[in-house]
């Protein structure tokens, strides 16, 4: 059982309606209900959700992030993008920066960096996702990679209070596997590392879920979880924070 304060935060990718919102009844009620455990609870729903989502959430203690944005903070001609400043308008207090699906579609460290620089000028806290491929875990070259990210993504982010880091290994995502408990330790060590005594949350993400959950949070020095897909089902989600608890 652990007594730290701890995030959940859903990143529903490509998912749901406005009828999907009604389904989280049951994690607001289950929020609400908890008063002994210590948590967050964030979802960073398509932009399409996020007006209505955080209309909906307005009088809970469950906040609403944003999936991604353009780097440029002002207003201009990019057809199809939507900027920070953007999101910070229509409700989204955090937002998910680096995640590797979004790597491997073109993503640079270098544009990571300029997307957290206008999301942090836009007032939004910043979950930044790091994370090495199976390739680069086999070669050995995991904390090569993860100082590189962070190094080049965080480069000229002075104020890194309003930043939270998530591991995702791109082996794990989608995939069912997980690290095991000493890689992840080792891991998350050296991620910590590579800051201050205090420095930025630490949450692991990759294939989360009810199942796994127990074996997850015995790594202590993990501050939460961010979650896929299983974070689509209110029952599913609720299952993972119940289960990091007990």
């Amino acid at each position: 059982m652990t007594n730290k304060y701890m995030y959940f935060i859903a990143n529903w990718k490509m998912f749901g309606d406005l009828r999907t919102i009604n389904t989280l009844d049951n994690v607001v009620k289950f929020s609400k209900s908890n008063k002994k455990n210590k948590f967050k609870i964030i979802y960073c729903p398509p932009n399409t959700l996020i007006r209505p989502l955080s209309k909906r959430l307005n009088k809970t203690k469950i906040e609403v992030g944003a999936q991604n944005c353009h780097e440029n903070e002002n207003y201009g001609a990019f057809t199809g993008s939507v900027n920070s400043k953007m999101l910070k308008n229509v409700g989204a207090k955090y937002i998910i920066l680096g995640h590797s699906e979004n790597r491997q579609s073109g993503e640079t460290d270098r544009l990571i960096n300029l997307k957290i620089k206008s999301a942090i000028k836009a007032g939004l806290k910043i979950i930044f996702c790091i994370g090495e491929t199976l390739a680069e875990k086999r070669n050995k070259k995991t904390n090569q990679v993860l100082a590189k990210q962070i190094n080049t993504g965080l480069k000229s982010v002075k104020n890194k209070s309003n930043i939270i880091l998530a591991y995702e290994p791109v082996w794990s995502i989608g995939s069912g596997l997980i690290p095991n408990n000493n890689d992840l330790l080792k891991t998350v060590s050296f991620i910590k590392s590579k800051f201050t005594k205090k420095g930025p949350k630490i949450l692991y993400g990759g294939s989360v879920n009810s199942k796994n959950i127990s074996q997850l949070k015995v790594i202590n020095i993990i501050d939460g979880f961010l979650v896929g897909g299983a974070s689509q089902s209110s029952k599913n989600f609720i299952d993972i924070i119940k289960k990091t608890f007990n």
